[in-house]
């Protein structure tokens, strides 16, 4: 995967979208060609159009479970017609043909993919609104390297929105090496 521009036809009669960030990462399994799969799985679906994926990253597991396989992530720059929580819904089913299942995952645990919805334009939403707890932006985003950096490295100027927000070149900047 590289910053080059994905080419897909998502949204119907080449209507306007959101343009969105999504954050992909995996650790089980064919990692890589998991992300690409994911990738592929998002531009397939009706009202999301990719606009560029970052290239691949390898971190380190992060938060409460360290012991675990090293992740794999990536970035998507994409445009939606899909409300949030729509949206959100259709992450989950990509996961879901991916063969996440989110009844038993771990939070912080092994995964063969995860898509996280990171933002949806500039809306703020605090996990009320639809009773399925959706947070936007993404409430750890501004303290993930995994996701600014290959997100800087699509759009350099990038804001993200929300009480954590800023330029996200200078939220990566602040995160410890």
């Amino acid at each position: 995967m590289s910053a080059a521009a994905a080419a897909s036809g998502g949204l119907p009669g080449g209507e306007p979208g959101v343009p969105v960030v999504l954050a992909l990462g995996a650790n089980l399994g064919h990692r890589a060609a998991t992300l690409r799969a994911a990738v592929d799985a998002l531009a397939a679906t009706d009202g999301i159009a990719v606009r560029a994926v970052s290239t691949i990253v390898e971190t380190a597991p992060v938060g409460e479970v360290l012991d675990q396989p090293d992740f794999l992530n990536a970035v998507v720059l994409a445009d939606t017609v899909l409300g949030p929580h729509e949206l959100l819904a259709a992450c989950h089913a990509v996961e879901a043909r991916l063969g996440l299942d989110r009844a038993t995952k771990t939070a912080g645990g092994p995964r063969v993919v995860d898509v996280d919805l990171v933002t949806h334009g500039d809306l703020v939403l605090d996990g009320s609104e639809a009773g399925d707890g959706l947070v936007l932006p993404h409430p750890r985003a501004h303290e993930r390297a995994f996701v600014l950096g290959p997100w800087a490295e699509l759009d350099p100027d990038a804001v993200l929105p929300g009480p954590h927000g800023g330029r996200v070149a200078d939220l990566l900047a602040r995160i410890p090496s």
